[in-house]
């Protein structure tokens, strides 16, 4: 049990942070469903609403679990992670080519791959915090990368490439906050490089077999617009000019033209910032990202505090996701990186990022709790 002056460091700053994230989110979300679908349909705006209360309900609970508690329940967690990925592709719900969802009562589903990253995450930062004396042993790392490949290779089955390369991203990042030798680090610098290279020129051949056919044009379509401009490229362009027309101050909520007449694709999950962007212009989306950049800060600071490896992993862990998540969500609406599908976190519609994020986000709030100093 936590001693009461302990509690004088619980992180308020990044709940309120998150509380105005979602405020945005509400507004953004109602205003892309309701111009949309003309008459105005609220639910995804009720959803996520109801999806907030819930999630930050778990979020205080959570922040109330020693983390290290968690730590003890990683195998079943493990388990838990890879059950509920194969079950998707055994019970799960298809929507647009993928079969990604677990229903679970009306229109509600989960969306196992999301919950994948919260639970890697914790085994990762258990493993290397258990390893860590052998940290730069060859094995460790491999091992690493075998409890971390399982998952990989079942939600690429689904298909979802974007989010089996956010695990991939994870592996990484984790090795590089666990310490690992700069040697290692090196070497894949000097694999990695020529490899993404070679791979983006083979899947340019018509004998390449790696990627789907709409992979392949989603990549294609970022280095070559102009042959692809009526088409896959077609939907960025949309969302390029959707933000571009917001100026400095933007057109004002419900005032969206392009997204008035249904030209950005998916805009309350995807291309939520394109909403944004139309309708409150520059400044709106500045406010969300310097939201998103301190929310960030807030946790490396807590993370720097932390008792042990496990923490300051968990810290790394949550951060890196949430900036690969909006460095994607935000570079596909602004046509820098292929078009894909990952939620701008914490503003996008969907209840199992938002919940994924906040259970995380309640075990950085423990940590803050058992910080080494206090504020």
């Amino acid at each position: 049990m936590f001693r009461s002056y302990e509690f004088k460091r619980y992180d308020y700053i990044s709940i309120i942070i998150v509380t105005l994230l979602f405020i945005i989110s509400y507004y953004a979300i109602g205003s892309a469903t309701r111009i949309n679908l003309i008459e105005g349909d609220s639910s995804y705006a009720t959803k996520q609403l109801y999806g907030f209360i819930i999630g930050f309900i778990m979020m205080i609970i959570v922040s109330f679990i020693d983390y290290h508690l968690i730590g003890k329940f990683v195998i079943p967690i493990y388990i838990l992670n890879v059950g509920l990925l194969v079950a998707v592709l055994i019970i799960g719900r298809e929507a647009n080519g993928a079969v990604r969802w677990i229903q679970i009562f009306g229109s509600y589903s989960i969306q196992p791959s999301e919950f994948s990253k919260l639970f890697m995450i914790i085994v990762l930062a258990k493993y290397f915090d258990k390893f860590e004396s052998k940290i730069n042993k060859l094995y460790i790392l491999i091992g690493a990368a075998i409890l971390m490949i399982v998952p990989v290779l079942l939600i690429e089955r689904q298909p979802d490439l974007s989010s089996s390369l956010v695990l991939v991203f994870l592996l990484i990042i984790m090795y590089f906050g666990s310490g690992v030798s700069y040697k290692y680090i090196i070497i894949v610098v000097a694999i990695g490089i020529p490899l993404i290279i070679g791979l983006l020129l083979y899947i340019q051949t018509p004998e390449q077999v790696l990627l789907e056919n709409y992979q392949k044009d989603r990549i294609l379509a970022m280095i070559n617009p102009e042959e692809y401009e009526m088409s896959v490229a077609l939907q960025t362009q949309k969302s390029v000019q959707a933000i571009g027309s917001g100026q400095l101050s933007g057109k004002g909520l419900y005032q969206g033209k392009l997204n008035q007449y249904n030209y950005i694709p998916e805009p309350q999950t995807d291309f939520i910032f394109s909403i944004i962007g139309e309708e409150f212009g520059f400044i709106g989306c500045s406010v969300v990202l310097v939201l998103l950049a301190l929310l960030m800060i807030r946790v490396l600071y807590i993370g720097k505090d932390s008792q042990d490896l496990m923490g300051q992993l968990i810290v790394v862990g949550f951060v890196g996701i949430i900036a690969f998540h909006t460095f994607i969500n935000v570079g596909v609406t602004t046509a820098i990186v292929p078009n894909t599908g990952l939620p701008l976190p914490f503003v996008s519609a969907g209840l199992s990022a938002l919940w994924s994020n906040m259970l995380m986000l309640g075990v950085i709030l423990n940590l803050s709790i058992q910080r080494k100093i206090s504020l």
